[in-house]
């Protein structure tokens, strides 16, 4: 059967344009449908690329985090011995700033035209499957319908919005909306102490905002680990932040022109009264509309249901990104799009990666792992020891002024293999690559201790981290054989687990 594209890809956000790509680097006819519209000036195409990470995500959400930490450093200037200065916060156009740095994103790394040069067919409209090689475009009124030989489904997600009493009688946020505000609210309530809840509690709070953040769980961020977390949560307090944790939501109502949460906590009710209210409650996939029912593919509320290479329950149809509610991040949005082209296009068995997901949340410190937490190493009684390395003994923190944060490493005792890594502290995000690198090629921590790493960098700390490894297998017995045969008459030291070298 001849078909109108040998690939058709539906989603223009980071899985959608991996998938595209590659397809066009390989010498597919493809075809990439964006419902979102854009308003660009004539001559422009109007397709609205880039999805979540791009306009709503990533982009915005670090941008207005930069204008706060500036914001925080003016006010802790003297600590450097310069002269502190009280910011005044022009919230309108700090939101400008941040909707300009997304503005050039997309013009830089996200415009159709980009994607058009590469041979690539962009289309703006409704995709949905009437069968399972055939899509129908609806846009302004018509429908086209078009033949894949493969598809692939990257249609991405969206903000869970909870069945909260009263949601429906005051008005709030979401990411989504999040970023479209001009008017800065003297009070916000965050509901949800996850990353996204987290991130933007510390910038509004730094730009001079009242935050207070609630969340049915014990402490913030659930996936991480608890001895960094609570690090970090100490800091966000600090700084002024107010938590209501183990606190269930109940309702929320008009109040004073704002909104008025009510929560059960401790037993007792409580309200938090506030300008603003931002949902940061989870994700949701975009599943609605699609016609999956008409093209045979599987799924649940959760999202697609794919396979370890994306394929779904129709062979020559692929899921990847957010829509298949595995993962929540761009970066596995592009991983799982690479598996899901390759693996359609060059037949290829690769298969995505799940043992080594690096995540961070960019706060300042920022907070980020890779590999099994000690949690779960505990929950499978996994034989292992914690290698740690504070920041305060890392010079470049010390010059910085940024010695808050801890190294911790998972590790074998025997060999060093490393089963998993998390990190409190600045630069975090980056040094997490190394983790992941490291486990992913099977690199030992004796390896990367043997490796020269540049002074003075946050990067020799996963280098002092890995000397950890080394400093334990120190031997007392080792150390008086030498000092018999070679009449050393040094101390012994006698081996400790919790001294840093």
């Amino acid at each position: 059967m001849t078909y109108d594209f040998d690939l058709i890809v539906l989603g223009g956000g980071a899985a959608g344009l991996t998938a595209s790509g590659i397809g066009a680097n390989l010498g597919v006819k493809t075809l990439m449908i964006e419902r979102e519209r854009h308003t660009v000036p004539d001559g422009a195409h109007p397709a609205k690329l880039g999805g979540d990470c791009t306009w709503t995500g990533c982009v915005p959400s670090k941008a207005l985090l930069k204008a706060a930490k500036v914001a925080h450093q003016l006010r802790h200037a003297a600590d450097y011995g310069l002269v502190t200065t009280a910011p005044e916060v022009d919230f309108k156009r700090v939101m400008d700033h941040v909707r300009h740095i997304r503005d050039d994103v997309f013009e830089e790394a996200d415009r159709p035209e980009i994607y058009e040069d590469m041979g690539i067919e962009v289309r703006v409209g409704t995709a949905r499957f009437t069968d399972a090689h055939t899509v129908a475009i609806e846009a302004d009124g018509t429908a086209e319908l078009v033949t894949g030989r493969f598809i692939i489904i990257a249609t991405g997600g969206r903000a869970l919005v909870p069945p909260i009493a009263g949601l429906d009688t005051v008005p709030y946020l979401t990411n989504h909306s999040l970023f479209e505000q001009d008017q800065q609210p003297k009070r916000l309530a965050v509901v949800g102490a996850g990353p996204i809840g987290t991130e933007m509690a510390q910038a509004f709070q730094r730009l001079g905002t009242q935050v207070t953040v609630l969340d049915m769980a014990p402490g913030i961020l659930g996936k991480d680990d608890a001895e960094l977390t609570a690090l970090l949560r100490e800091r966000l307090e600090e700084e002024g932040i107010q938590y209501m944790l183990g606190a269930a939501v109940e309702r929320v109502d008009p109040h004073e022109g704002g909104v008025r949460v009510t929560a059960q906590m401790d037993g007792q009710t409580r309200t938090v009264d506030a300008d603003a209210l931002l949902l940061a409650t989870g994700r949701r996939p975009n599943i609605e509309g699609l016609g999956l029912e008409e093209a045979g593919v599987a799924f649940t509320r959760r999202g697609i249901t794919v396979d370890d290479r994306g394929k779904t329950s129709q062979s020559h149809i692929y899921a990847a990104g957010d829509v298949t509610g595995q993962f929540q991040f761009t970066h596995m949005s592009e991983h799982t799009a690479k598996v899901a082209a390759t693996s359609l296009i060059l037949k290829v068995p690769t298969k995505v990666d799940t043992a080594h997901v690096p995540w961070v949340t960019y706060t300042d410190p920022e907070l980020a792992h890779v590999g099994a937490t000690e949690a779960q190493l505990k929950e499978k009684g996994e034989r292992y020891e914690v290698y740690r390395f504070p920041y305060a003994k890392v010079d470049r923190a010390i010059t910085d002024g940024d010695t808050i944060g801890l190294i911790k490493v998972f590790a074998t005792s025997l060999t060093g293999t490393i089963l998993g890594a998390s990190i409190l502290g600045a630069h975090a995000g980056d040094l997490i690559g190394a983790y992941a690198l490291a486990m992913r090629n099977g690199i030992s921590l004796r390896q990367i201790s043997d490796t020269i790493h540049p002074y003075p960098t946050y990067g020799l700390g996963v280098r002092r981290a890995a000397d950890q490894w080394y400093a334990r297998k120190q031997s007392v017995t080792f150390t008086r054989f030498l000092q018999t045969v070679f009449r050393y008459r040094g101390p012994v030291i006698e081996p400790d687990p919790d001294r840093i070298v």
